[in-house]
């Protein structure tokens, strides 16, 4: 049995630790307010665009498409880019992103398919580099906030691997941010472009238009500014989530190290009123018999 001085020691410690998640938890929740922002402000943008590249693929078919759009025509060769914040204290905020995209990653090999990895984020290279380190070609990190410049250079280094014919299809996995207790693993196809039949239609009031340059023109400039407005809008809805789940996790914490602190002082008083007790009855002892 632990003596009084160690059960002290260890109150301590354990009380130590409670300040230090309560002041994490408190800083987390002053960073969330303005990272939710960022991530809600930059959903219409993403969504606007993807809107214009809807209508705008719409009219562009045969050879004139944009590879970027079409892609290559095949599916054997897949770049899964898994996105997760540089830190942790977060609960399952890493590790759940992680899991899908291992998933996706199991399910592509059992296939047969070809898979490289590019990590944005220490958590996903780290998580990543025991199992499937072989197919890595390539590590960013987000860094203090999310930056257009990261997201820029992220997006470069994938179409240069897929004008390069390393890759037919290009997959993120990121953790979309939808309240406080819930960020949702979401996988995203970059390419080939996904356009989807559900954005908002652009109401022209019955009026024709036409596009000068072209479509195919417009959607060659589009496209690559697309992809990093995906990824951008991605480390966005990360940093929101991360902030939350650390929150969450370190709330948690503080809550844990309370119960612990009064189960602690509750087994040092009874052990300090044993030995009280036990030093009682050795001085009655001791009187009696002289």
């Amino acid at each position: 049995m632990a003596s009084l001085k160690e059960m002290r020691n260890r109150i301590g410690s354990v009380k130590a630790t409670q300040k230090i998640t309560k002041a994490m938890q408190m800083v987390a929740a002053a960073k969330l307010r303005k990272a939710q922002d960022a991530a809600q402000n930059a959903r219409p943008y993403a969504t606007r665009m993807a809107a214009v590249i809807a209508n705008l693929a719409a009219g562009v078919t045969g050879d004139g498409a944009p590879r970027l759009l079409v892609g290559t025509g095949q599916d054997r060769r897949h770049l899964v880019v898994v996105a997760t914040s540089d830190r942790g204290l977060a609960g399952g905020f890493n590790s759940s992103i992680v899991r899908a995209a291992r998933e996706r990653i199991s399910s592509l090999l059992s296939e047969g398919k070809d898979v490289r990895i590019l990590t944005v984020g220490r958590k996903a290279r780290d998580q990543l580099r025991r199992l499937y380190g072989d197919r890595a070609v390539g590590t960013f990190e987000v860094g203090g906030s999310p930056s257009l410049a990261v997201a820029e250079e992220v997006s470069q280094r994938i179409q240069e691997l897929f004008e390069a014919g390393d890759v037919d299809v290009v997959t993120l996995f990121y953790s979309r941010f939808k309240s406080v207790v819930t960020q949702t693993p979401t996988a995203k196809q970059l390419i080939p472009a996904e356009v989807e039949g559900g954005g908002p239609a652009i109401d022209l009031k019955g009026a024709a238009y036409e596009y000068e340059p072209e479509e195919g023109a417009i959607l060659e400039a589009l496209l690559p500014r697309n992809i990093t407005t995906q990824l951008f809008s991605a480390m966005l809805e990360n940093q929101a989530g991360f902030f939350a789940a650390q929150m969450t996790a370190m709330d948690n914490a503080t809550r844990n190290a309370g119960d612990m602190i009064a189960s602690l002082t509750l087994q040092y008083n009874r052990s300090r009123q044993a030995q009280i007790t036990k030093e009682l009855i050795e001085i009655i002892s001791g009187a009696e018999a002289l």
